[in-house]
């Protein structure tokens, strides 16, 4: 936590109970030197909420106890670091270390607790509540990209030729960071050109399931299943129904017959379904030869800020949908799986994929490995390039967000603390230097 946090007075009251009566609340105000930090004052009232502290009596009498303790949060710390980079030979982290998901196994054993409740999806049923979310996600998603395609024609977008690497601004960074081929023979420099949309929304396949209790796909049929957006195949499976890609849809909960094998319940006595109230519109995207530039500067604004509630409507709703639709990810590489098991298909390129015969490691996926945020550079003046000396000023943040950040948009408050908005930039290299 930064020191500026504390520039400011905290109260705590402590009732204190002696042999049967009480004494009047004591008053404690500790304070903090006014005059450290003065210069990041103001971003500190915008980021940083306050800090936790608690109170605590260390006299070992009982006559004494306290009775309140006093706790003040800080929801935006300042200067967030990035997720860690992890490098093609190593392998992802799991969401909950193993040792956690070990000990919470051994108390459940130990305590003897009860199971809990066999969510639907597992049984084969729809959760109706998340269906609307479904829908929100998949026109979410459709908006995003639609928007994006617009932006793009007022709001320069480079991407490397040779990596992955894109950079939002009229010219590209001068960073020493391009790992594509041939990128000692340039010293690590990037050669730019204009980026797609693709390079922005990264193009996430995953396989369509008919029945996602199925069995699971093998290496035979990897060529025959479609391929389809991951996020896309996650709305379909929570509800979502599109007539190009058919899924069934059970009205009784199966009925398992052994570990892995389960039988469907008879259906024929259930009377015909009621009839469903009317889904919301399902947009489609919006072809390149189609694509027109906003007509002034206040529709761009509007347009970018459309854009950030979409961006964040769409990864809200898919974590819902993740929570209760398992989605598997490999450890080595970016395929993924919307199912409760990944497939058998042996298409795992990674490092050392050899010893595992091509076979992926499946594990459970977080929200960024169904929606890569893509980050980059953050340009603080469009107008003036960034400097190679001054890396380390700079921030970062997702290739969306910063896009609809030069386009006009107002910048969202959990992606302040990424972007180093109370960092101030040195104004020449010397002065960066004297910076301790």
């Amino acid at each position: 936590m930064d020191s500026g946090c504390l520039n400011s007075i905290v109260t705590t009251t402590v009732l204190v109970h002696i042999k049967g009566r009480n004494q009047q609340p004591k008053c404690r105000i500790l304070r903090c030197n006014p005059q450290l930090n003065l210069s990041s004052l103001d971003s500190l009232k915008q980021t940083c909420s306050g800090v936790a502290l608690e109170l605590k009596l260390k006299s070992p009498s009982e006559k004494l106890c306290p009775v309140q303790v006093v706790r003040i949060r800080c929801d935006h710390p300042q200067n967030a670091d990035l997720p860690r980079y992890y490098s093609r030979k190593e392998k992802k982290p799991f969401p909950i270390p193993i040792v956690e998901l070990r000990r919470a196994a051994r108390d459940r054993m130990k305590n003897r607790l009860p199971k809990r409740r066999v969510p639907p999806p597992k049984i084969g049923l729809v959760i109706k509540s998340l269906v609307p979310v479904a829908y929100n996600v998949y026109n979410a998603r459709i908006t995003v990209i639609n928007n994006l395609k617009r932006l793009m024609k007022v709001v320069a977008v480079n991407g490397c030729k040779w990596c992955n690497e894109i950079h939002v601004g009229p010219v590209g960074h001068p960073f020493k960071s391009c790992r594509g081929s041939k990128a000692s023979q340039r010293k690590g420099h990037h050669e730019w050109g204009k980026a797609v949309i693709e390079d922005i929304i990264v193009p996430l396949e995953a396989y369509h399931l008919y029945d996602r209790l199925g069995k699971r796909i093998s290496h035979e049929e990897r060529f025959s299943i479609p391929r389809i957006p991951a996020v896309v195949e996650l709305c379909i499976q929570a509800g979502v129904d599109i007539p190009e890609y058919p899924t069934k849809r059970r009205r009784k909960p199966i009925i398992w017959t052994g570990k892995n094998e389960f039988v469907d319940a008879d259906e024929s006595e259930l009377p015909d379904p009621e009839p469903e109230s009317p889904r919301p519109p399902m947009l489609t995207e919006i072809p390149y030869p189609e694509v027109e530039p906003p007509s002034s500067s206040e529709e761009t604004v509007l347009l970018a800020e459309e854009t950030l509630e979409a961006w964040e409507k769409m990864r809200v709703g898919a974590n819902k949908l993740m929570k209760m639709y398992p989605v598997r990810v490999c450890g080595y590489c970016p395929e993924v799986h919307i199912g409760p098991s990944g497939h058998k298909a042996q298409n795992c390129g990674a490092h050392k994929h050899q010893q595992r015969n091509g076979q992926h490691g499946w594990q459970t996926a977080v929200l960024d490995d169904l929606i890569p945020p893509r980050y980059v550079w953050h340009v603080p003046d469009v107008t003036q390039p960034l400097q190679r000396e001054l890396r380390s000023f700079y921030g970062q943040a997702p290739a969306v967000v910063e896009i609809c950040v030069q386009a006009g948009a107002e910048v969202p408050e959990q992606y302040k603390p990424t972007m180093r908005f109370d960092v101030g930039i040195p104004s020449s290299i010397k002065e960066a230097e004297m910076v301790v």
